[in-house]
């Protein structure tokens, strides 16, 4: 794995904070030059993962994209293309969901399904077909979707979440075999993660109670999830087309 300047380069999207930020430095640690996504309102956010990247003696590169808009994803490939001429990793980290009980039929409206099937299911499809022309530049390069065990197993923040993430745990199969052998496919799916976004929807009981049963009875760190992601993406060469789960035990 190597460009030009002589370093790997990985595109994170959904880079700005949680999961996403984690993958910047843990990336940009282990050498790489880091291509760090985020949509506009997160700008402030994504300028100080790229200060943590920068402090990890890597170079980080702000793109701005909006990964459900095809137009916006080609645009970004095109820039990273003229940046760096290559990409050597990508990991579809962006996601969005709404909190609606799975009872409210009702409450899951058009508008939220549209959302979050466009950003979580169309997305990752779209920033890996924009980027495949990079990716195959490269002899190891690696994609890896970050999913949800909602996607397994039907329980999540709500209906249409789960469905987006299991849509997104069989395209990852699809892709993988669609791009073997130049390109590696796998995902990631992780259970609770302590975060802003889940502390938004829940409170500390609700968390707490959560976990409790889990065989691992806590909620995972970002740190637990890019353990897996990194992974998948650098010390692997012979895995494809699996769905890796980080949730405690919770699915077991």
């Amino acid at each position: 794995m190597s460009h030009s300047e002589g370093r790997p380069v990985v595109l994170i999207t959904g880079a700005a904070t949680g999961v996403g930020r984690q993958c910047a430095r843990r990336f940009a640690a282990s050498g790489f030059d880091v291509v760090i996504n985020y949509l506009g309102p997160d700008q402030g956010d994504a300028e100080q993962t790229k200060r943590l990247v920068m402090e990890e003696s890597a170079r980080g590169v702000l793109m701005k994209c909006d990964v459900s808009c095809d137009v916006d994803v080609r645009g970004m490939a095109a820039a990273i293309d003229a940046e760096f001429g290559c990409l050597d990793a990508l990991v579809n980290c962006a996601g969005t969901t709404e909190f609606v009980q799975h009872e409210d039929l009702e409450g899951m409206t058009e508008e939220a399904w549209d959302r979050i099937l466009a950003v979580n299911t169309k997305g990752p499809f779209f920033v890996v077909r924009a980027c495949i022309p990079l990716l195959k530049r490269q002899a190891q390069a690696a994609i890896v979707n970050v999913a949800s065990v909602a996607g397994i197993s039907g329980a999540g923040s709500c209906l249409a979440y789960c469905a987006s993430k299991g849509a997104l745990n069989t395209m990852t199969k699809s892709l993988a075999r669609a791009l073997a052998p130049e390109i590696r496919v796998n995902a990631v799916c992780p259970g609770p993660i302590d975060s802003g976004w889940l502390r938004r929807g829940m409170t500390e009981q609700q968390m707490k109670n959560r976990v409790e049963n889990f065989p691992i009875p806590r909620l995972a760190q970002p740190d637990d999830v890019v353990d897996a992601i990194h992974y998948l993406a650098t010390g692997t060469s012979l895995t494809t087309g699996q769905i890796l789960v980080v949730d405690g035990g919770r699915t077991m």
